[in-house]
């Protein structure tokens, strides 16, 4: 009566390595060809990446959560091709005359909702083909800009090392944002050029990169499975519905329940919103909120719970 198999892992990302390699060193380990990760990192960022095992690679898609959290090197003094310290210089200027008060100044015009123009050398899709192939092979293409919201971005005290100055910074925002980018625009907004120079990821949705387990001591331990985590406790952001054995029933024989019949006292849903539907405190079927003649149901959308 729950997932049959798997589960989540919370893997410390090293540098050097692609999420895809993380993804394919777990395969080994697990013995399992369904592991998926919810969101990437590049090769040279460390920090949280969210693994999905077996059943729970069909949560993937409800993890991957609406806010993350970031630390890392901003660097002042020169700009790159690809925003970060991977990239070839493009542009380079003393940061000497640059002061602590007007990067705060640059800070505060870059929290909140803001627009920001994603790098050449990224995953998008320009014209059918990935931005970084268009960019590696020389061609100069106008890049897409999107709305992303910042909700906290702080940068501390800067560090002269001759002509560069570096500041630690830490950075909570939306999905899609582009924290090179972000860094590439507080260079811009204080007339330096700027590049990110490391990125660790802190956090996601309610995962944190302190209740996870570094890349070697999971391959390195006799019980990986020990790591597993239930999906449900990372869902945080989806209203949880318990339900009794009777609904249950019919919600997992695709019949559509009526919202007033689950005598909900603190859950106000939305039409259109996606719940998590438990049982016995476990991820029982995921349900969306659809109106039938008038009247808000849960229609299932993906059962987990098996008898037996």
């Amino acid at each position: 009566m729950q997932l049959s198999d798997g589960g989540v892992l919370l893997i410390d990302k090293p540098i050097g390595l692609t999420s895809h390699d993380v993804v394919q060193k777990v395969r080994r380990k697990l013995r399992t060809k369904r592991v998926g990760h919810a969101g990437t990192l590049d090769p040279d960022a460390s920090g949280l990446l969210v693994l999905c095992v077996d059943d729970a690679t069909r949560v993937l898609e409800y993890l991957v959560a609406s806010t993350k959290s970031y630390t890392g090197e901003v660097v002042f003094g020169s700009a790159t091709d690809t925003d970060d310290a991977t990239g070839t210089v493009i542009a380079s200027a003393s940061a000497n005359g640059l002061t602590d008060d007007a990067v705060q100044a640059a800070v505060k015009d870059l929290t909140g909702a803001i627009e920001q123009v994603v790098p050449a050398y990224s995953a998008v899709h320009i014209d059918g083909k990935r931005a970084y192939e268009l960019a590696r092979a020389g061609e100069t293409v106008d890049m897409p800009s999107r709305t992303v919201h910042i909700d906290a971005f702080e940068v501390g005290p800067l560090q002269f090392e001759g002509e560069v100055a570096r500041a630690s910074f830490s950075v909570t925002c939306s999905k899609g944002t582009y924290i090179r980018a972000l860094c590439r625009d507080l260079g811009a907004k204080v007339y330096v050029p700027a590049h990110m120079g490391s990125l660790r990821r802190e956090a996601a949705g309610s995962a944190n990169v302190r209740s996870a387990v570094s890349l070697e001591h999971f391959l390195d331990s006799a019980c990986p499975e020990t790591f597993f985590l239930e999906p449900l406790s990372l869902l945080s952001e989806y209203h949880k519905i318990p339900v009794s054995r009777a609904l249950l029933e019919r919600l997992t024989n695709g019949q559509r329940i009526p919202v007033r019949d689950l005598h909900l006292a603190d859950a106000s849903l939305r039409l259109d919103e996606t719940v998590m539907v438990t049982y016995e405190s476990r991820l029982a079927l995921v349900a969306q909120v659809e109106k039938l003649r008038g009247t808000l149901v849960l229609q299932p959308k993906k059962v987990f719970w098996k008898r037996g």
